[in-house]
């Protein structure tokens, strides 16, 4: 493309950023709504206070408080590890669970253009990215094995009957009053996710135990945090003597898994 090419897009898009923009006085701060989209296609709004002499952009609290209402909690090492580097690169900081930054006149155009950058960020890495959510849920699964001193191997290999290995979530080592259990932290209690555990039980259990009367246990933590589990779901697993066990009604299984 030639060069007056290229500046036409540029043109184009800060037109863009012009017309989408509009903003409004609500008590103190100015509401500034902007032309970009959340998940739930709603234009993000940032909110601009004067302090000290400077001026303070935040989200008041809006992504950390949707990510909550959708049923994850930024309060684990892990989870915010990964959110500290998406702000530290953006110089966005969290305060009273709001994304904020301060500006001056001279970069308030740059510094509310990161703040809108790691609004998105942050609500697509935690929210959009299916395989980070499903192992953060693997993690909720853990910590709640962990509070309740349930003794536990994590991501092991079985060998089935088939002759195929078989990666499970957790194996506990059978006691004197219960037998083995393998649990599996379903994320997304969907058909195909809970038919290929259902594979791995019928492959690996009759090569482990040789027999029923020494039958493994089975469990599968069920994620309702977002939408409940169907009905379909919960039958195709008591049919294969597999526990289902729903995650908003986890401590009803305590006794089962640290017996």
């Amino acid at each position: 493309m030639k060069r007056d090419e290229c500046q036409k897009l540029i043109d184009s898009y800060v037109d863009w950023l012009r017309q989408g923009l509009c903003v409004e006085e609500v008590g103190e701060a100015c509401e500034l709504t902007t032309p970009f989209l959340d998940r739930h296609n709603d234009h993000l709004q940032v909110y601009a206070v004067r302090h000290n002499g400077n001026i303070v952009l935040s989200d008041d609290g809006y992504i950390l408080s949707d990510l909550r209402t959708s049923g994850l909690e930024v309060d684990t090492p892990k989870r915010k590890m990964v959110l500290d580097s998406v702000l530290n690169g953006l110089g966005v900081r969290v305060e009273n669970n709001q994304l904020i930054v301060e500006a001056s006149a001279k970069n308030l155009g740059q510094r509310l253009h990161s703040l809108v950058q790691a609004m998105l960020a942050v609500n697509d890495m935690f929210v959009m990215a299916q395989p980070r959510v499903a192992s953060f849920f693997f993690e909720d699964v853990r910590a709640f094995l962990d509070s309740h001193d349930i003794r536990y191997t994590a991501r092991v290999k079985l060998a089935g009957k088939s002759g195929y290995d078989h990666g499970v979530d957790f194996l506990i080592p059978k006691s004197k009053s219960r037998p083995e259990r393998i649990l599996q932290a379903i994320s997304a209690p969907k058909k195909e996710n809970t038919f290929a555990y259902l594979w791995t039980l019928s492959d690996t259990r009759a090569a482990r135990t040789g027999g029923s009367d020494q039958e493994a246990e089975a469990y599968a933590f069920l994620n309702d945090q977002e939408q409940a589990v169907g009905g379909d779901i919960i039958e195709a697993l008591k049919a294969y003597r597999v526990t289902p066990a729903v995650w908003s009604q986890r401590s009803q299984y305590v006794a089962g898994l640290a017996g």
